[in-house]
């Protein structure tokens, strides 16, 4: 069974009046004629794929009215012609878990959020990971260009001509090749932060391209 049928079935199994609801006689009569406007002809897409929920009219004058009736509860729905249909539609998850508690299907409710935290948490992991690696490979083509410019600065017979705070460093480099400045910095014999080792790094890659064409 798909999950909008299960929305669909939820709903149908309501009572169609609660007697016992705190709520005013004009609010539940608006519940009410969202949810049959849902059971009727509305969808729900399984949000393991994508966030969609949808319901169609043959009027728009329907469509106006539910539109407004929904938008009164603080939901942001939205309209559009599809084909010889009118259709109200939700692409955000937190406004469509809304509607699905307005309507009354909590076990939809559940089911979609446990869904939508697990989706959103894979989502956020991507990302995290995503930005590590790039910042990972920046971090190695940084660290190949430095030890580039050291060898070149070597081939040209220019090492030990080097202050002895650049040449420290451009020695920890060849050593450490995956340190990051942070470690670098904290190596020295004086230790510095990542900014200056930063600096340093940018100063030996200056002298090795104004050695550029000596050998």
């Amino acid at each position: 069974m798909s999950f909008s049928s299960e929305v669909r079935e939820e709903l149908l199994g309501l009572k169609m009046w609660d007697n016992n609801s705190n709520l005013k006689e004009d609010e539940q009569l608006a519940k009410l004629l969202i949810r049959e406007a849902f059971i009727e002809k509305g969808f729900i897409n399984n949000p393991n794929k994508e966030y969609h929920l949808e319901i169609l009219f043959k009027s728009k004058k329907k469509e106006e009215q539910l539109k407004k009736i929904i938008t009164s509860f603080g939901i942001s729905i939205k309209s559009i012609k599809k084909g010889s249909d009118y259709m109200l539609y939700l692409k955000d998850g937190e406004e469509i878990s809304s509607l699905l508690a307005l309507m009354g299907a909590s076990k939809a409710v559940l089911k979609f959020e446990e869904i939508r935290v697990i989706k959103d948490t894979r989502n956020n992991v991507n990302r995290i990971v995503n930005c590590e690696t790039a910042n990972l490979n920046k971090t190695i083509n940084a660290a190949v260009k430095q030890i580039e410019d050291i060898k070149k600065i070597k081939d040209n017979k220019k090492f030990e001509m080097l202050p002895e705070n650049l040449k420290e460093l451009a020695k920890l480099r060849l050593e450490n090749p995956d340190a990051t400045y942070e470690k670098l910095g904290q190596m020295l014999s004086k230790p510095i932060g990542k900014s200056g080792v930063s600096h340093r790094l940018e100063k030996i890659s200056q002298i090795a391209n104004e050695n550029k064409g000596l050998s």
